[in-house]
């Protein structure tokens, strides 16, 4: 199954980082936060992404396309200029790199991947958050329920939009950035039917708003509820704060060996 990985927004909270480079290349223990979320997926044996890229995504590109020296010792000889790549071990990763435009919003870029996605069930999440979901067990409830969406629902602060659910896991409100309190949220990590690209109108809509909502008045929209670990990199305090988790040998999110 294909994950689809939104990579491609401006990371204005966290300029402190993203002037030079988009925000899912910000570095959590030497290695982006992009790289620790494929890994996510990939322990569980997804290893087919496609990243819907934007903001700098040619930094991502290089990124991946140099991926293999970047990542295993080389030996040059600056006489013939001849490289040598001593392999090592590498992730079994296939990444599909797509430019789904500057400003285009959460939904259009989910939209703008649809011949890359094709007709078949997808994962889907936001490229500056991690999490220890338990991959395996969301599948097998989006499976059982037979609607078209299934978001995550999370535990993080109230800054973020508050979900309302139904003892079943069916969403009955959506609220992007609730006024007060704290309750379960948008925590991204969905799975998707491609029925989700009727609902989506085009390069300006914000997944989070209208295509939300229209799921949920048709009774379309399920929460997982995950109620471990997750943190957006939302600022440079959440950088170090995950940066702190991954120093310390303990990051909830090392999901893989």
């Amino acid at each position: 199954m294909k994950v689809a990985i939104l990579a491609g927004g401006l990371g204005s909270r966290l300029q402190e980082e993203t002037t030079l480079r988009p925000k899912p290349m910000v570095e959590i223990g030497g290695k982006p936060i992009l790289w620790h979320i494929l890994n996510i997926y990939a322990a569980y044996g997804h290893r087919e992404f496609t990243l819907a890229l934007g903001y700098k995504g040619e930094v991502i590109k290089a990124y991946f396309m140099n991926f293999y020296a970047l990542n295993n010792d080389i030996t040059v000889d600056l006489a013939s200029g001849k490289a040598d790549i001593h392999q090592g071990k590498q992730p079994e990763w296939k990444i599909e790199l797509v430019d789904t435009g500057q400003n285009t919003m959460t939904g259009g870029r989910i939209k703008r991947l649809q011949p890359w996605l094709g007709n078949e069930t997808f994962m889907a999440t936001y490229g500056d958050g991690v999490a220890d979901v338990q991959i395996a067990e969301l599948l097998a409830f989006h499976r059982a329920h037979g609607r078209i969406a299934t978001l995550t629902a999370v535990r993080p602060p109230a800054r973020f939009g508050g979900v309302q659910i139904d003892p079943r896991g069916r969403v009955l409100d959506f609220e992007e950035k609730p006024l007060g309190g704290e309750g379960l949220i948008n925590g991204g990590f969905f799975v998707l039917e491609p029925g989700i690209f009727d609902y989506i109108d085009g390069d300006e809509t914000a997944f989070e708003w209208e295509p939300m909502r229209r799921l949920v008045a048709d009774g379309q929209l399920m929460a997982f509820k995950h109620g471990g670990f997750f943190q957006p990199m939302d600022t440079i305090r959440d950088r170090e704060a995950l940066e702190a988790l991954w120093r310390s040998g303990k990051a909830p999110w090392k999901v893989w060996n």
